[in-house]
C-alpha cells in the first residue's frame, strides 16, 4: 500500500479519463466508441425512459454517492487530523528543534510506535495540507448529500446506467484518498498501531488525552496564501452550485407532469446549460490551487472531472437544443464563450 496508492490512484485517474478523451475526438469512425462510452454515462432527462432498460439502477441511487463520500471523507478527515496533531504539531522552530526530546518525553506512549516516522517542516506542511484539503471536501459532500436527498426531485423513471453508478461509487471513494495520499499510509500505520495499543493495554494504564480546539485549529493559520485564495476559489464553485442546484430542484414545482421539463433560468444558467457542472470545475480548481498545484495525483483527478463533465454537458446542451425550438441561443454547455 505504500509504495503503491500513489501510483494506483494515477493510474486509475488516466483509465478513467482516457476513454473519455478518445470518445470526444471529432472523428467519424469513433462514432461506435462515442455511442459506448455516452451510454454508459447518460443519466435521468438524457437516457431515454423505458421499463425494460438493461443495466440500469434509479437515479435517486444518487445519494449512495453521497453517503459513500460522506462517511469516507469523515473518516480520512478524522483520522489525518488527530495524526497531524499527534505527529507533525507546528510550533515555531526554535521550540521545534530545541524542545523536540522533551516534547517526545511527555508523550512516551503516545509516540512510542511513532518516532522513526516523525517528519521535517516539509513533511509537516503536507500533512497539514491534507487535512485542509479534506475539510474542503467535507463541506462539498455534506451539502451535496443533502441536496440529493431534500433539494433534488428525481423523477421515477429516471434511470443511469450500472457502470456509470459503479463509476461513481469509485469516485468518491478514490477522490478523498487522493487528496490525502501522500501521508495516507502513514496515517494507516498509526491509526492501526493506535488501536493495537489500546487493545492491549488497560484502559487503565493509556495515557489520557488532552483535548484542545485551539492545538487542532492554529496550524491552519500557518497556511500560505495560496491555500486560501484556493479556498475561496473552491467557496465561488460552492455556492454557485448551490444556486443552480435549487434552481433545477424547484422546476418540478412549476411543471404539471413528472417527466415534464421546462428551461431553466437563473444564476449560470443564463450563460450556460450545465452551470452545476461548470461550478464543480471551479470546485476542484480551487482544489487544485490550494493544493499548491505541485501533486500530479490531484492534478489528474482533475482533469478526469474536467473531461466527464464536459463530455456529459455537451450530451445535455444537445439534449436541450432538440427539446426546446425557443432554447437561448446565447447559451453554450459549460464553458463560457468557449464551448
Amino acid at each position: 500500500m505504500e509504495l503503491g496508492l500513489v501510483e494506483l490512484l494515477r493510474a486509475a485517474w488516466i483509465a478513467g479519463t482516457l476513454p473519455i478523451l478518445i470518445a470526444s475526438l471529432p472523428c467519424s469512425w469513433l462514432g461506435s466508441f462515442h455511442g459506448l462510452v455516452l451510454g454508459f454515462a447518460r443519466r435521468g432527462k438524457i437516457m431515454k425512459s423505458s421499463s425494460h432498460h438493461k443495466f440500469t439502477v434509479p437515479q435517486r441511487f444518487f445519494s449512495h454517492f453521497y453517503v459513500v463520500a460522506v462517511v469516507w471523507t469523515t473518516l480520512l478527515l478524522i483520522a489525518t487530523w488527530i495524526y497531524a496533531h499527534r505527529m507533525a504539531p507546528i510550533v515555531s522552530e526554535p521550540f521545534f528543534y530545541s524542545d523536540l526530546g522533551s516534547y517526545l518525553a511527555g508523550r512516551s506512549n503516545t509516540f512510542s510506535l511513532h518516532r522513526s516516522q516523525l517528519i521535517n517542516s516539509e513533511n509537516i506542511f503536507r500533512v497539514w495540507l491534507s487535512v485542509f484539503l479534506l475539510l474542503l471536501m467535507e463541506v462539498q459532500v455534506l451539502r451535496r448529500l443533502f441536496e440529493t436527498l431534500y433539494v433534488f426531485k428525481y423523477s421515477p423513471s429516471a434511470r443511469m446506467h450500472i457502470f456509470g453508478y459503479l463509476t461513481g461509487l469509485f469516485f468518491y471513494t478514490a477522490m478523498p484518498l487522493t487528496l490525502c495520499c501522500t501521508c495516507a499510509p502513514n496515517v494507516f500505520k498509526f491509526g492501526t498501531s493506535e488501536v493495537t495499543e489500546f487493545i492491549v493495554k488497560d484502559r487503565s494504564s493509556m495515557q489520557a488525552i488532552e483535548f484542545d480546539w485551539w492545538d487542532f485549529v492554529n496550524p491552519f493559520s500557518k497556511l500560505g496564501w495560496c491555500q486560501w485564495i484556493g479556498a475561496a476559489i473552491f467557496l465561488w464553485g460552492w455556492i454557485h452550485q448551490h444556486r443552480c442546484h435549487a434552481i433545477l430542484g424547484s422546476l418540478r414545482e412549476h411543471v404539471g407532469k413528472v417527466d415534464e421539463y421546462v428551461i431553466p433560468h437563473g444564476d449560470w444558467f443564463e450563460i450556460v446549460s450545465s452551470p452545476h457542472y461548470l461550478a464543480e470545475i471551479v470546485i476542484y480548481a480551487g482544489v487544485v490551487f490550494g493544493s499548491g498545484g505541485a501533486d500530479l495525483t490531484i492534478w489528474l483527478l482533475f482533469g478526469f472531472v474536467v473531461s466527464n463533465l464536459i463530455f456529459a454537458a455537451a450530451e445535455t446542451h444537445r439534449w436541450y437544443l432538440q427539446k426546446f425550438d425557443n432554447y437561448p441561443s446565447n447559451r453554450v454547455a459549460i464553458i463560457p464563450f468557449v464551448c
